[in-house]
């Protein structure tokens, strides 16, 4: 199963959960575009968990297909939706995909294939939380007054990208994946217009619908609406939400590394490793959330510990330290610099990380976000 279209030629729009933020207009004076948007990231960076379900619907020159789903996501890494009625050949009713921190399963009802998916050491990024500062930082807003969805008031904010935006591709996330979507070669970029409006729930100050629509010339060529029903949010969810037990007539396809182990203490993880592992001193938000270990291939060798941290009050504010029998960066093409009196290498990308070796273990200590003190960490290390 494509979890990556909703149909051949391809739209999408990002949509998630919310918890209770207080109303910005209750003075008698309308929130602005930026302040609901504003809202809607400080809400996106603290929620727990949500479940809805949630309706969509795509029309295009050609055709149209609607699809609803149970949703249920517990950002950043986890989430589960149930196809309960579908028209869109892709997606057909029954299909399944449930993501952990370690694992993702896609369940096919009518290929009877389950693809079960290894990644234990991915780093969890809040793509729905970057959409909403995208859309603050670089998009025109304004306030189109409010509207009832699904029984409950919501403000509605028309998005409006700047003009050299509009160009050959779009950009956009359905969920917590990340679409592409191409544009037809007759589309004239001067003549392009993308509109994305989105309503945002008063109560809870987050997105409840939203709407992408593109036009050419006047004429609509893409047009995608989501609307979430009976959402709750931080409510908590059922025990087994993010696991998956495929059908018993179902065939099961892995990819990826399967992890020899998942652990909550460094004693428990060091029963299996050929090496100690560190205790490094983070800072005091962050607690241990789980160590996992990854064994290479018999005929490369090496096993791979990684000590994962987060801020369980911050969604996607994670850190890591991990240890390898073997050296996987380039000195060459890393800044050199000095980490307690020791040479290190720094990478300065979108992930922040750390790289040395001592003795015949080689670290690394990274990031997403820009704000973790790196270099302290891992002077905390030394040479174990």
């Amino acid at each position: 199963m494509n979890r990556r279209r909703i149909l051949a030629a391809g739209v999408a729009v990002t949509l998630a959960g919310c918890v209770t933020v207080p109303g910005s207009d209750t003075d008698g004076e309308p929130p602005s575009g930026e302040e609901l948007v504003r809202n809607a990231i400080d809400t996106r960076r603290h929620m727990h968990d949500l479940a809805a379900r949630r309706n969509m619907s795509v029309e295009t020159a050609d055709e149209a297909v609607e699809r609803v789903e149970r949703v249920a996501r517990q950002p950043p890494a986890k989430q589960r939706i149930e196809v309960v009625e579908s028209t869109d050949p892709d997606v057909p009713a029954g299909s399944v995909t449930v993501t952990n921190r370690g694992t993702t399963w896609e369940y096919n009802p009518k290929t009877e294939l389950v693809d079960k998916q290894y990644h234990p050491n991915k780093v969890d990024t809040d793509r729905t939380r970057l959409v909403l500062e995208n859309l603050l930082e670089e998009y025109r807003l304004s306030y189109e007054g409010t509207a009832t969805v699904d029984g409950r008031k919501a403000h509605v904010v028309e998005t409006k990208p700047p003009v050299e935006d509009v160009g050959p591709a779009i950009d956009l996330v359905v969920g917590d994946t990340t679409f592409v979507v191409p544009l037809r070669a007759t589309a004239d970029s001067d003549a392009m217009d993308v509109t994305r409006t989105v309503w945002i729930d008063d109560e809870y100050r987050y997105p409840i619908k939203e709407q992408n629509t593109l036009t050419v010339d006047g004429e609509t060529r893409h047009d995608l609406t989501v609307t979430y029903e009976d959402l709750v949010i931080d409510e908590g969810l059922p025990a087994g939400t993010f696991t998956y037990d495929p059908p018993a007539d179902a065939t099961v396809e892995t990819d990826g590394r399967k992890p020899a182990g998942v652990f909550d203490s460094l004693p428990a993880a060091e029963e299996i490793l050929p090496y100690e592992l560190p205790e490094p001193e983070v800072p005091d938000s962050y607690v241990l959330d789980r160590i996992t270990v990854v064994e290479r291939a018999e005929n490369v060798g090496g096993t791979t510990a990684t000590l994962w941290y987060n801020d369980p009050n911050v969604i996607a504010r994670e850190l890591y330290v991990t240890v390898r029998e073997y050296q996987r960066f380039d000195p060459d093409v890393l800044e050199e610099i000095e980490i307690d009196g020791r040479t290190g290498y720094r990478s300065s990308g979108k992930r922040a990380q750390l790289f040395w070796t001592c003795d015949d273990v080689s670290y690394e200590v990274g990031c997403l976000l820009q704000d973790a003190p790196l270099e302290e960490i891992a002077a905390s290390i030394g040479c174990q």
